[in-house]
């Protein structure tokens, strides 16, 4: 019986072929492979020719097996916003020098065909791939790793599958607490600036808004709610229209920090004091959720962390493969906090 083949367009027998073939283990290759000494002779000649027989070539990574050898894996990000982007390149380059890892950190538009730069980057040598929304939303990228058996992390996403793994927090019960928080101040008509409709994050979190009103005894109100795309300019926009209302809001809830501090921009345009005025509340807790004033109110969401234990993952996942051991895709839930600055306060009376 022919031992199976990797899926991976181009690829060749691997190790792992080598060993099922010879009946060792993936590490018993490796060591032939490195001319160590503490295999039997037989052994040797039997994985030897189990080698020449399927036309195994060794690379680099099969011969330093045993030692760990470098990991390549590939970053690949569009449309984050800056502040969400530098955590979670913090997270990602301090847990690849812990590693021996090289990161590769490609950007790409969602409109210019994103699955085809995902396939370059595994054709030039990436193992496994870190994708942030929106692309870990993306369909047809998704499909190139599954097809191509790739090891990844989804940054927020919901389910894992085969090898692709999650690394999230519970957005829809972070927005339902912060939702929950605002309404325990005494607003009533609570404002909120979605984030891009397209992405299973902003969803949840749209949820989890919704449903804290009604556990809150008040009705959503479609008029209260505005589409953003986690920019700072969409946030200027839903915040425009938000209190441009004939009956605008008390408070806004933005589901970022960027939008947050738009919606501050645009109530001190008009006169507005916040929080005394109008609360503003975000989401995230980047480093602008400080720098602005008033400091925001904001969900902390561990993006440095996140990002590391996406890192995590993927090494464990790159290393099984090498040594032949099937592993499925994991999730990983961290947990978030409300955080309460200077932004929020009860309504005026």
């Amino acid at each position: 019986m022919k031992p199976k083949q990797s899926r991976r367009q181009g690829s060749g027998p691997t190790i792992a072929d080598v060993a099922r073939e010879a009946g060792v283990s993936p590490m018993t290759v490796s060591r032939v492979i490195n001319g160590e000494d503490n295999v039997r002779a037989r052994t040797r000649e039997t994985v030897n020719a189990a080698i020449k027989s399927l036309g195994y070539t060794p690379n680099s990574a099969a011969r330093s097996l045993a030692g760990g050898a470098q990991i390549k894996i590939g970053l690949l990000h569009s449309h984050l916003n800056a502040s969400y982007l530098s955590a979670f390149l913090i997270g990602a380059l301090e847990q690849s020098s812990r590693y021996n890892i090289q990161l590769v950190v490609e950007h790409c538009d969602v409109e210019l065909n994103a699955e085809a730069v995902v396939a370059r980057m595994l054709s030039g040598g990436v193992e496994a791939v870190l994708l942030p929304p929106p692309l870990s939303d993306l369909p047809a990228v998704l499909e190139v790793l599954e097809s191509s058996e790739t090891p990844a992390v989804l940054m927020a996403a919901e389910q894992p599958r085969n090898n692709i793994s999650v690394v999230k927090i519970d957005d829809y019960q972070a927005a339902y607490e912060m939702t929950r928080h605002i309404a325990s101040l005494g607003h009533r008509r609570i404002g909120y600036i979605t984030g891009d409709r397209g992405q299973q994050v902003s969803q949840r979190r749209l949820e989890g808004y919704r449903q804290a009103l009604k556990d809150s005894g008040l009705t959503p109100v479609d008029e209260l709610i505005e589409e953003g795309i986690f920019t700072y300019r969409s946030g200027l926009a839903g915040a425009e229209k938000l209190l441009n209302l004939k009956q605008p809001p008390t408070a806004v809830f933005a589901s970022n920090d960027e939008m947050a501090a738009a919606t501050v921009s645009v109530a001190q345009r008009r006169g507005l004091d916040v929080p005394r005025d109008l609360t503003v509340c975000g989401f995230d807790d980047t480093a602008l959720a400080t720098t602005i004033w008033p400091e925001l109110t904001t969900i902390h969401q561990p993006v440095v962390d996140m990002s590391r234990a996406a890192v995590d993952l993927l090494v464990k996942k790159v290393r099984a493969m090498r040594a032949g051991e099937a592993e499925n895709g994991q999730q990983v839930q961290l947990d978030f906090t409300l955080i309460r600055r200077r932004s929020d306060a009860p309504p005026k009376s």
